[in-house]
C-alpha cells in the first residue's frame, strides 16, 4: 500500500512537494488544504488529490500517513501541533519555525505523539554533498582550518510585493539569511560541526518596505576550532549560484550548487580525477539565484524517501526536528551578532528581540 502525503499550504513550494511525491516509488499525495481554498482547489486539480476546506478534515483521512507543511515561515507551528495530535508524520519546510522557542514546541509535540519529524534541508542529499561529507569523515581535509558559504542571489521588489507575510519578522522570520541562505548555513555546519561564537553585520540596502536584512555577513568559529564566513544577499544582481568552501591542513573541496568545482587533497587516489570530472556538470537549474522557482526537486524526492525508510524502520531521519532547529539558532544568533554588535556565543539563552530595519 501507497505511503499517503497531503501538502498544508498550497503556494509554489507545494508544487515541487507534489512533483517530488509523483517520482517517489510507493507514495502518492493523497491530500491538500490551504486556508484559501481556490489555493488547495489548484493542487489539487493539478495533482489528482483531494482539496480539502478543512485541516481537521484532512487530517482525519486515513489515506494519509504524512503530512509536508508549506504555510509561510512563521505559520508552521500551528499546523504541526495540529497534524501531530492526529498522530500524523511531519516533514517541515525550511525553516524548521522563526524562533527557538517555536521550533521547540514542535520537537516536543512531535515527541509527545510518537510521530517522525523532518525539515526539508534536500541540498544535504545531493551526490556532491554526500561525497564532501564523506571525505569529511574519513578525514581527508586534515584538520578543518575553513570552512564559507555564499548566498550571492538577487530578488526583486515585486517578489517581496507579492506577498504581504515576506520580509516580515512575524512570518518570513528573517531577510536573505532565515529565507533564502538557510540551505547553505544548514550544509555549511553538517560539514563543518556546530558554530560556537558569531560576529556580524546585516542591512537592507535596496528593498523596500521590508523588515528584514537583503544584506548580511558573518564569521563564525566552529568548535572544532575553525572559523568561517557567511555571507548572504538578495541585493547581488544577477545573481549568482550559492558556494561552499571547505578547507583543511591536507585538502580543500568547493561545491558550487551540485558542481563540485575544486577536489584536492594532499593525499590524492586514483578515483580523485575522474570523481572531478564527473561532478563538474552536475547543476540542472538556475538554483533559485534568482528566479526562486528556478530550482529541482530531486533533493525533496531523495528527502522523503529518508523519511519513509526512516518512519519504516523506527530510526531517525537525516535531518530531524534538532537538525532543523541548528540552523534556525545560528541565523537568529546572527541577527543578535549584528544588532548588538557584540560577539555572540551559541547555543543562545533565549530567543533575541529583533527590530525592524526599515521604519
Amino acid at each position: 500500500m501507497a505511503t499517503g502525503f497531503g501538502v498544508i499550504g498550497c503556494g509554489m513550494i507545494a508544487n515541487f512537494h507534489a512533483k517530488a511525491i509523483a517520482d517517489l516509488r510507493g507514495a502518492k499525495l493523497a491530500a491538500c488544504f490551504d486556508m484559501f481554498p481556490a489555493a488547495a482547489d489548484r493542487l489539487a486539480k493539478a495533482t489528482g488529490c483531494t482539496a480539502y476546506h478543512d485541516l481537521k478534515a484532512m487530517l482525519a483521512d486515513d489515506n494519509v500517513d504524512i503530512v509536508t507543511i508549506c504555510t509561510p515561515s512563521g505559520a508552521h507551528l500551528e499546523p504541526a501541533i495540529a497534524a501531530a495530535r492526529a498522530g500524523k508524520h511531519i516533514i517541515v519546510e525550511k525553516p524548521l519555525e522563526v524562533t527557538l522557542k517555536r521550533c521547540d514546541k514542535i520537537i516536543k509535540e512531535c515527541e509527545t505523539a510518537g510521530v517522525t519529524l523532518a525539515t526539508i534541508f534536500p541540498s544535504r542529499f545531493h551526490e556532491s554533498s554526500q561525497l564532501i561529507k564523506k571525505a569529511v569523515d574519513k578525514g581527508r581535509f586534515g584538520r578543518l582550518t575553513i570552512g564559507d558559504a555564499y548566498v550571492k542571489w538577487f530578488r526583486t521588489q515585486e517578489y517581496y510585493d507579492s506577498g504581504a507575510w515576506r520580509g516580515t519578522w512575524k512570518l518570513d522570520g528573517g531577510g536573505a539569511l532565515m529565507n533564502q541562505a538557510i540551505h547553505s548555513v544548514d550544509l555549511l555546519t553538517w560539514l563543518m560541526g556546530s558554530v560556537v561564537e558569531i560576529t556580524a553585520h546585516t542591512a537592507t540596502l535596496t528593498h523596500k518596505r521590508i523588515e528584514v536584512e537583503d544584506v548580511a555577513m558573518a564569521t563564525l568559529r566552529f568548535a572544532n576550532g575553525a572559523l568561517g564566513v557567511i555571507e548572504a544577499t538578495t541585493a547581488a544582481y544577477p545573481g549568482s549560484l550559492k558556494r561552499i568552501e571547505i578547507h583543511g591542513s591536507d585538502g580543500s573541496a568547493v561545491l558550487e550548487e551540485e558542481d563540485i568545482k575544486t577536489w584536492d587533497f594532499a593525499k590524492q587516489t586514483a578515483a580523485d580525477k575522474a570523481l572531478l570530472q564527473r561532478m563538474m556538470g552536475k547543476t540542472q537549474t538556475g538554483g533559485g539565484a534568482a528566479d526562486p522557482t528556478a530550482i529541482g526537486h530531486h533533493g525533496h524526492t531523495m528527502l522523503f524517501k529518508d523519511v519513509v525508510n526512516a518512519i519504516k524502520r523506527g530510526k531517525t531521519p537525516l535531518v530531524d526536528g534538532h537538525e532543523g532547529r541548528r540552523s534556525v539558532e545560528i541565523i537568529l544568533g546572527i541577527y543578535k551578532a549584528a544588532e548588538t554588535g557584540k560577539t555572540i556565543k551559541l547555543p543562545l539563552k533565549s530567543d533575541p528581540v529583533l527590530k525592524a530595519k526599515n521604519k
